[in-house]
């Protein structure tokens, strides 16, 4: 055995015969009455060290656990947030807009600190005397669009039907709108129109509003393609319109 290696074993030695002599004198000393109370005292004091460590993990724990929930609660309002903003930069144009009347206004409101500013509301134009109101076919709501089967529907979103039906009201409001004119002062275009709109009706469509693809060309800018057809079709399916054929025509009735 090496010199170095006899070394170290003695010193290892050593320091057990240390650690046992030390050990030894504590437990003498736990046997002198006044030593023994102190060190009654000072382990009560390390049991309750010990309970209020526990506590304290505890604790750290739980404010772990609410500082990840608060985390995930903030990502959560900016996703909304974000959400909120695209719609409020993306409202569809064709949405009512929204006015607060004197009759709606409660007394609370009126007596809090912030005025409240109220819209009068404003009375509906009646159309001239003889002439009738002119029907408008009423947008999809959303719960309609989502019950659209999906083959019918396809890639088109909400606001790309709406913007169709708004265009077809368009066509329908510029139609009538010629033929409740009086007849005498016309241009040679609008009598033209006028002509063709009456040699176009039926004794099917005696009193209700259609157009044709010759008036959605007329009126506006839409192209009557493929595109358009899937609409019409699914206007069909929503109750928004029906057909009414005969003499090469297709007559779109707003019902």
């Amino acid at each position: 055995m090496a010199s170095s290696d006899l070394e170290k074993l003695c010193s290892h030695i050593n320091e057990k015969i240390g650690n046992i002599k030390n050990t030894m004198s504590l437990r003498n000393c736990g046997q002198e009455p006044a030593l023994k109370t102190m060190l009654n005292k000072i382990g009560d004091e390390i049991i309750v060290v010990n309970e209020l460590l526990n506590k304290l993990e505890l604790e750290i724990e739980y404010q772990e656990q609410t500082s990840n929930s608060l985390k995930e609660l903030c990502e959560s309002l900016e996703e909304d947030f974000k959400d909120m903003q695209h719609l409020k930069e993306n409202i569809p144009p064709h949405l009512p807009q929204v006015t607060v009347t004197k009759s709606l206004a409660k007394e609370s409101d009126l007596s809090s600190e912030e005025p409240v500013k109220v819209v009068e509301s404003v009375p509906i134009n009646k159309p001239p005397k003889g002439q009738r109101n002119i029907k408008e076919m009423p947008f999809i709501t959303s719960d309609e669009f989502n019950g659209i089967p999906a083959y019918m529907k396809s890639r088109l979103t909400y606001c790309q039907i709406n913007d169709i039906i708004k265009e077809i009201n368009k066509a329908v409001a510029s139609k009538y709108k010629i033929l409740h004119q009086p007849k005498k002062p016309m241009s040679s275009v609008a009598r033209n129109l006028y002509h063709r709109f009456i040699e176009e009706e039926t004794k099917d469509t005696k009193g209700l509003f259609f157009i044709v693809e010759a008036d959605i060309k007329e009126f506006t800018a839409l192209k009557v393609d493929k595109r358009f057809h899937v609409i019409l079709n699914i206007l069909r399916h929503c109750k928004r319109l029906s057909e009414v054929r005969g003499g090469g025509l297709t007559r779109y009735v707003i019902t």
